[in-house]
């Protein structure tokens, strides 16, 4: 990305200026969410949508069939990991200074995933869309909660061993003994390996084997 007012260049995923006056600046990163649409307006019915500007030219926007474009598209790169192949899709998520991927179809199959990272336990969930994906600090009081799905539910649904109790997929506890209660969120990101290897170059996997 480049600023017009001075001319710099910004790596997209981590936000930091690699060339031009501000090279070394790093954008404050905000919340945001890997969602669908319908879940989306499912959670936010007054939610606003940006539209397309009229006055821009059509080609100027990125085409719906994108992603299946790029994922017919070479992958550049002098050093590229074959861990994975380039293009897999992964969720990425970050907590201290370590990194972890998880393959989305695995994250799909064996959702929720529990998991340590940097010794934080997290719960990795896929709604009921089989898309939209969210992770929590699986911690309430110091007590550290096994995450099991619920089935025969409408809405997406999950219960903890210890309690009994019933989150949903804000992460908020609705009913049971710890009802109200709210898991801290852990931001995500749906990025293709290449990519996310590229900028977490230490980053741990996770395969349906946990490892």
């Amino acid at each position: 990305m480049r600023d017009d007012e001075t001319g710099s260049w910004w790596q997209q995923v981590s936000g930091e200026a690699i060339s031009g006056p501000l090279k070394g600046t790093k954008l404050r990163s905000i919340e945001q969410d890997e969602l669908t649409f319908a879940l989306w307006k499912k959670e936010e019915p007054n939610g606003r949508v940006l539209k397309p500007d009229p006055t821009v030219a059509a080609n100027n926007y990125v085409p719906a069939d994108w992603e299946q474009r790029m994922s017919r598209a070479r992958v550049a790169s002098v050093h590229i990991d074959q861990t994975l192949p380039p293009r897999t899709l992964v969720v990425g998520l970050t907590i201290g200074n370590a990194s972890k991927a998880y393959p989305f179809d695995a994250l799909v199959k064996q959702s929720p995933i529990i998991d340590d990272v940097a010794g934080v336990p997290i719960v990795a969930v896929v709604g009921k869309d089989g898309k939209s994906v969210r992770a929590f600090e699986r911690m309430v009081d110091g007590r550290k909660l096994e995450m099991f799905t619920k089935t025969g539910t409408p809405d997406f649904a999950m219960f903890d061993a210890e309690t009994g109790s019933e989150w949903d997929f804000n992460g908020r506890a609705i009913n049971g003994q710890l009802n109200g209660r709210q898991l801290k969120k852990i931001p995500v990101l749906n990025d293709y390996w290449f990519d996310w290897k590229n900028y977490h170059p230490q980053t741990f996997i996770y395969d349906l084997g946990g490892r």
